[in-house]
């Protein structure tokens, strides 16, 4: 049911007092316009979401928004016949908390497209500690497989693997049946890389190597990084192993030759979870629901918050203290 009063929602404004984020009070009239109205459940924090509540990254395009990509919760109204009142929904970018209000809301108003049914194999809950991450590394992970990577070609290398894509690839990459090394520049982590489904753990010394073409030991892999560590890795691929690249944490430039292309034929491939079509959006999370569900979500879910929460997770993650996923209960 709609509701009367005013609800609770992180928002974010930029204006002639400055930028600032927090909590608001709002109507129904205050959010976008949108064919599907969602009672929120559960949302959760990506390096996004912490780059825009603090104004440390240009993410929002128009202001005031709410923030918060991702959302979980339950249709209470919908002008579109596709959704109907109590249907379990979810929605991960699709232009939330960028160009129009997002899921940190006890109340998100949304276009059709955006929504997706939440996967009979997840609860809204476990949905949000995928969601933005768990969603990109399962994206990756079609992207490999629909570029013939199979388990033989050797095992996987996943950097910044402690960051929450990187530990919800090792868990979906090794639920698919693949070998996965985490690397990470966080040694006192390895236990916990391990127990979620790294074979082996290795330093960010591992691929600090920038000679044009190395010594193959991985048959390809999800890159976090960019920069050197995404150059190192494509040179240090076997022929025909291919690479994806989902992050620039260390740096959006990549210097480097050719010659992994053309003597190895390795591939290098994106991924935009923001932009990517229904039909393929669809595809991921029903997987995600199904055989690529992680077994270890629990414990790769490492914090919960509500939205008062926000603001000190989002500190701790552009400070480097994150670990594995936050999930945000919307009360």
């Amino acid at each position: 049911m709609a509701p009367t009063t005013p609800f609770t929602a992180f928002r974010i404004e930029n204006d002639a007092a400055g930028y600032r984020s927090g909590l608001a009070q709002l109507d129904l009239d205050d959010l976008n316009p949108g064919q599907v109205l969602i009672r929120a459940q559960w949302s959760s924090v990506n390096y996004k979401d912490a780059l825009a509540g603090t104004g440390k990254g240009r993410i929002l395009r128009r202001f005031p928004l709410v923030g918060g990509i991702d959302v979980a919760g339950t249709v209470v109204a919908s002008t579109d016949p596709a959704w109907r009142e109590g249907d379990a929904v979810l929605a991960t970018g699709c232009g939330l908390s960028e160009t129009r209000d997002g899921g940190y809301s006890q109340y998100v108003r949304l276009e059709s497209s955006a929504v997706i049914a939440q996967p009979a194999g997840l609860s809204p809950r476990e949905a949000m500690v995928l969601g933005t991450a768990g969603f990109t590394a399962a994206l990756a992970l079609l992207r490999l497989q629909d570029n013939r990577q199979t388990p033989e070609l050797g095992p996987l290398a996943v950097t910044g693997a402690s960051g929450g894509v990187g530990a919800l690839a090792l868990s979906i990459f090794s639920r698919a049946g693949y070998t996965v090394h985490a690397v990470s520049g966080k040694p006192e982590q390895a236990d916990f890389l391990r127990g979620i489904g790294a074979s082996e753990v290795l330093p960010r010394e591992a691929l600090a190597d920038t000679g044009p073409l190395q010594s193959a030991r991985f048959g390809g892999g999800l890159d976090n990084a960019g920069g050197d560590m995404l150059a190192s890795l494509l040179a240090q691929t076997v022929p025909y192993g291919s690479v994806v690249s989902a992050g620039l944490a260390a740096s959006p430039k990549l210097d480097m030759t050719v010659m992994p292309f053309i003597l190895r034929g390795v591939s290098l491939l994106g991924v935009s979870s923001a932009s990517a079509p229904r039909g393929l959006r669809e595809e991921v999370w029903s997987r995600l629901g199904n055989e690529w569900k992680p077994q270890h979500l629990e414990r790769i879910c490492t914090a919960e918050v509500g939205l008062d929460g926000l603001q000190a997770v989002f500190e701790r993650m552009l400070g480097g203290g994150s670990l594995g996923r936050t999930v945000v209960r919307i009360d």
